[in-house]
């Protein structure tokens, strides 16, 4: 439903329609990590360890919004499965910080690609004007987000 923007509250309108579609969007991206064994959350974290090696648990913890010790309960399970290490600091020996292992490397690949395959199979059954429209609020949609992350 197109909002008109110059009515008064075209702003919270949009932002109610808006929501509960990138949310959805966000939970069906989610589920498709599940057949690859990992859950979101657990794709998540190997992203940001891929992105910030060397990242210590708090920090991480930070960057996700999520309490250390529950973020460190996911990386130990990371870690079972051979998908992350923690590496001790080499200039302050009781800093451990976390990388993401070959394995670890390639399954994010795998996420990767399996969400762009759901996204892309969706995106086919658009009209060529819908997929347009999306195209072209990809950069708004970026400067939503540009300043959200730590």
């Amino acid at each position: 439903m197109p909002v008109p923007a110059e009515w008064p509250g075209a702003t919270s309108e949009l932002a109610n329609e808006l929501r509960p579609i990138l949310l959805r969007l966000a939970r069906e991206l989610r589920k498709e990590t599940v057949h690859l064994g990992i859950t979101g959350g657990q794709a998540t974290l190997l992203w940001q360890i891929s992105e910030n090696p060397g990242i210590g648990l708090r920090a991480l913890a930070e960057r996700e919004g999520s309490a250390t010790p529950t973020v460190s309960g996911l990386v130990d399970r990371l870690q079972r499965a051979g998908l992350v290490a923690r590496v001790r600091s080499e200039t302050d020996r009781r800093r451990v910080g976390l990388t993401i292992t070959p394995a670890g490397a390639s399954l994010l690949v795998a996420v990767r690609a399996r969400r762009t395959v759901w996204l892309a199979e969706r995106l086919r059954g658009l009209a060529p004007p819908e997929r347009a429209a999306i195209a072209g609020a990809l950069a708004p949609l970026a400067a939503l987000i540009a300043d959200s992350r730590p």
